[in-house]
This record gives C-alpha cells, sequence and structure tokens, in this order.
C-alpha cells in the first residue's frame, strides 16, 4: 500500500519544481534573478562537486554563511548527495562553532569569507591554527578529528577551497551517477541537524528526517500559497521560521522568493513596493521596526495579503494588532525546532482576536495537550499548564544525547516543551511564557546556563548568574550577577569585553552586576526570581 502523502526527498525538489515551473522566475537576490531551471541545474553542479570533494552519505556538512543564493544552492546540494545539512547562526562566534562543529562530527563546512564587518574566515584560522599548512582535500586537524574540508565562499584562503571548486569538480561526476546517489536517499533518514540551546547549558544538535516535505506542503494549502505570490524572506536560512516558509516553501508550492542577506526594515518596506510581496512573516521585533520605518517614509504595502507573526504572549498583542492594520490579516502559529514550525496555525478565515491573542489551531498531524507539570494530568480546557506537542514531523533525538533526548521525548512520543500554554474553548492554542528560564531575545533562544559557563570560563569569576530583563526592542536581555574569586578583581565592562568576538552578540549580558553573595533558598538554590526584582530595582524600565 503507497503512503497517504507520498514521501519526497529534500534534494528532489529543486527538479520537481523545475519540471513544473522550470521558467518561472524562483530567486530574487540583490537584483539577480533565477528561474526553477536554472536553480535546479545550479543545485545539480553543487551536488556534483561535492561528490567529487568526496562527500559521504550521512556525513554532516556545516553551512555558516548569511543569506544568499549560494545558502539555497548549498542546502539543496546537500540534501541531494544524502549528507547532513548543518545550518549554523551566522551570529554565533568562535568558541559557539568550536563546540558545534566538534559535537556534530561534521566532515565539511561550507562558509563566508565574510560578511560585511564579520571576518568568518578570521574566525576559522583562529579554530585551526594550523590551517595555513593543511592540504585542502584532507584537513587533519587533532582538534577537529571529523573536519575533512572547509569550503569559502570569496577570497582563496590556504588550506581551503573555493566555492568555484565545485563547480571545477562537477565535471568529474556524471549525470548519472548523481541521479544513483539521489535515488539512493532514504526519506526516513536523516535530513539535517539545527543546533538550539535547551536546559543543560549547552546547544543541542535536532535530527530531521525529510518529512518537514508534507508540514510545508499542508501549511501552503492552508494559506492558499501558489505561483502568484511573492515571499519576502529576511529570515535567517539557519532558523526553522526562515528554513520551511523560504526555502522550502517557495520550492514546494512555485512562490517567489525575495531574498535579503539581513533585515533591514527600510530596505524591506522598499521591497515590498518595488517587487510586489505577497507573503510577510516574522516576529514583533520585526513587525515593530517595519511599523516604525513605514511610519516615516511611506510605501505601498498594498500587495501583502497574509503571512504569520509568531505571537501568542500578551506582551506582543499591541504590535501584533498594529501589524495587520498595517499589512492585513496576517496569521499566528507556533512551532519549535524539535518539531518543525506549524504545529498549529490560524487559517485565512480566523478572526483578529484569534490571530493575535492566540498560537494558532492544531494543524493536521499533531497532537496538542497541556498538562500540570508536577502531576503529568491532563489539564482541563482553559486551565494553564506545559504545552506537549505530538506529530510527524517530531525530531528523530538530539545528536550523540541521548539523556537530554530521553528528558524532553516521553515513551508515548510527546515532547515536553517546556512552555506554559492553556488550549481555549474554541480549541486554539494560546502560548503563555516559559516554564524554564530560557531567554528570548530578539527572537533567538538563548540558554542563561550556556552563558554561565562561559562567564565561568573568566579568570577572575568564581559564580556567575543570568537572568532576563525586559527590553522593549528585544522583549528581553540577559543580565549577570557575578562573584569574584578572592583576591580578583574585574569590572562590569571587563567582562562584558570578554565576551565580545567569542560568543553571539545576542548572548551577552546586557549589564554585569559584581556581586559578594545570591539570594538563596533553604536547600541552598540562587532564586532567580529575587535576582530579576533586584535588576528591575536597579534599572528601572522605562518606556
Amino acid at each position: 500500500m503507497s503512503e497517504w502523502f507520498p514521501k519526497q526527498t529534500l534534494g528532489s525538489l529543486p527538479e520537481r519544481a523545475a519540471a513544473r515551473w522550470g521558467g518561472r522566475e524562483a530567486l530574487c537576490f540583490q537584483g539577480q534573478r533565477w528561474t526553477y531551471g536554472e536553480l535546479s541545474a545550479e543545485v545539480d553542479r553543487a551536488a556534483r562537486g561535492l561528490m567529487a570533494l568526496g562527500v559521504q552519505p550521512g556525513e554532516r556538512v556545516a553551512l555558516w554563511m548569511v543569506n544568499r543564493p549560494e545558502w539555497v544552492i548549498a542546502a539543496f546540494a546537500v540534501f541531494k548527495v544524502g549528507a547532513v545539512l548543518l545550518p549554523i547562526n551566522t551570529r554565533l562566534r568562535a568558541d559557539d562553532v568550536a563546540y558545534i562543529l566538534k559535537q556534530s562530527e561534521s566532515a565539511t563546512l561550507i562558509a563566508n569569507d565574510r560578511a560585511g564587518p564579520v571576518d568568518y574566515l578570521g574566525m576559522i584560522a583562529s579554530l585551526l591554527p594550523r590551517l595555513d599548512h593543511a592540504n585542502p582535500e584532507a584537513l587533519a586537524d587533532k582538534d577537529y578529528p571529523h573536519l575533512k574540508r572547509i569550503v569559502l565562499h570569496g577570497r582563496a584562503a590556504a588550506g581551503t577551497l573555493t566555492w568555484g571548486a565545485l563547480a571545477d569538480r562537477a565535471g568529474a561526476i556524471s549525470e548519472a551517477q548523481l541521479a544513483a546517489r539521489a535515488a539512493a536517499v532514504d526519506p526516513d533518514a536523516t535530513a539535517y541537524l539545527m543546533y538550539t540551546s535547551g536546559t543543560t547549558g549547552l546547544p543541542k544538535g535536532v535530527m530531521h528526517h525529510h518529512a518537514v516535505v508534507r508540514n510545508v506542503t499542508d501549511r501552503g494549502y492552508r494559506m492558499g500559497i501558489g505561483v502568484s505570490d511573492t515571499i519576502l524572506m529576511y529570515l535567517p536560512l539557519f532558523h526553522m521560521f526562515g528554513f520551511t516558509e523560504g526555502l522550502l516553501m517557495s520550492i514546494l508550492t512555485g512562490a517567489r522568493q525575495v531574498l535579503t542577506a539581513t533585515f533591514d526594515a527600510r530596505e524591506c518596506l522598499g521591497l515590498i513596493e518595488s517587487e510586489r510581496v505577497t507573503l510577510l512573516h516574522g516576529f514583533d521585533l520585526h513587525f515593530k521596526d517595519l511599523i516604525d520605518a513605514q511610519a516615516t517614509e511611506k510605501r505601498d504595502l498594498s500587495s501583502v495579503r497574509t503571512g504569520v507573526l509568531a505571537s501568542g504572549m500578551s506582551s506582543s498583542w499591541a504590535i501584533a494588532r498594529q501589524a495587520r492594520k498595517t499589512f492585513g490579516p496576517l496569521l499566528s502559529g507556533f512551532g519549535m525546532t524539535e518539531f518543525c514550525v506549524g504545529a498549529a496555525l490560524s487559517a485565512l478565515d480566523s478572526t483578529e482576536e484569534q490571530c493575535v491573542e492566540a498560537s494558532g489551531y492544531p494543524a493536521p498531524g499533531y497532537g496538542v495537550r497541556i498538562i500540570e507539570p508536577a502531576t503529568g494530568r491532563d489539564q482541563p480546557t482553559g486551565t494553564p499548564g506545559e504545552i506537549l506537542i505530538s506529530g510527524y514531523t517530531m525530531m528523530q533525538a538530539y545528536f550523540n544525547k541521548p539523556a537530554e533526548t530521553a528528558a524532553a521525548l516521553d515513551r508515548e512520543g510527546w515532547l515536553h516543551t517546556g512552555d506554559m500554554g492553556v488550549l481555549r474553548a474554541d480549541g486554539h492554542l494560546r502560548f503563555m511564557g516559559r516554564y524554564k528560564d530560557m531567554l528570548k531575545i530578539g527572537g533567538e533562544n538563548v540558554d542563561p546556563m550556556e552563558v554561565e559557563a562561559f562567564l565561568m570560563g573568566h579568570p577572575a569569576i568564581d559564580l556567575a548568574v543570568v537572568v532576563s530583563y525586559p527590553d522593549v526592542r528585544l522583549s528581553e536581555v540577559g543580565v549577570a550577577y557575578v562573584r569574584l574569586k578572592p583576591g580578583q578583581t574585574a569590572t562590569d565592562q571587563d567582562i562584558i569585553g570578554h565576551c565580545r568576538g567569542r560568543i553571539a552578540s545576542f548572548k551577552i549580558p546586557r549589564r554585569v552586576i559584581v556581586t559578594g553573595e545570591f539570594p538563596m533558598t533553604s536547600s541552598g538554590k540562587i532564586q532567580k526570581a529575587k535576582l530579576r526584582e533586584d535588576a528591575l530595582k536597579r534599572f528601572p524600565v522605562t518606556v
């Protein structure tokens, strides 16, 4: 019996799109344009180049690159040859990336040489100090035993291969060899790893197979997305939100994708007007900036028909309502890296209240439960509790982290999200906040334990605790309380300077408070709630 939803591999999508919409425009970036046929040909050329370089099925290929056409081409090429794509957040810095490359056992790194002021090659060189003397086709660094090759987009550098090398080597592999390799890819095998922070203090690699194809196809039909649509994608493709709503939604529906390297509100408004964008996605932070930019320089936004504003928390309701007035009937949804985007989504005919004050209606193929965390009992409608999710896009596991996997995913296949929510009488899910202490800084998840561990690597710091502090622009930021070792001295600026260039900018605490003691419970635990209260007293929030 065939599957009721035929399984497809991610690597097959460009070729399928080319067969259906070959001459239609698929991608626009900084004035350059590609048809679906041209994009598929570029993917095949890069895929044959990867095969010629020795990339094997199942190998992890890390992609550390800002949004650009080469990101799209590289991703689908990796999928097509049966390797595992590992997108890396471009805001991460040397220490962050070192951990990911080692923990994932990545064999290939594809990266920008630089992007704007950020010198990615410089950071790579700092991680591999012997790179200048290495064989670019067979790296042998004792600190990265699995890493075999580095491919750079941009200038050439000793010990690395250039992006052009993929095209140069493609001729060594025939189209028949590539077709055979692509046909052998198992849609139930791991296709990509996305790293996310959790409660353990270190990022975890979330393993996914190819079932996201069904997820995105279903959402495309529910939102009525097709060849007449144009998606503006400023969200980073390394995040699940941008990955599904830009990279995959375009290739599966025939919608045109207008890609930007970064988010700039004025630039994006100009593109909405000039490219007649119909689909717009983002977090409340993005829409706030877009609304502010529109207020200072009016643009024609009449082409926008819908999109997803990931909201639900009461703190975002005002922005969500204003965004709907500015851009039209935006929807809301609920997703996580662990189960992809769209476990819940509102509908095109949902009311404004449902789209603003809820986080979507459970999608087909997904289960949503609300439980009382202490007992595990299901909560009645309207009663808050922990959100549990099940579904066909559930992660396979956290890469090489069985204990963390077992802690998050129970034996019945329910993911315990650690988020607080409620199932309303109308069946919609409402996300209310987090039980865990995870920070959400400008749309980025930041585990305070990870930052605390990094701060305690400073030679003068004995103990560090990071708590959240409200921020008008970023929703919240981190404030660090640190206790110094006896006889050691360090100022708040010394400690912040220690972080710069070593961890992602959004992880760096906004303020550092040097203290001699911490509020403790009778059982010896630090009372983070009291530290949050203290931060608010020290630095009153101003609107």
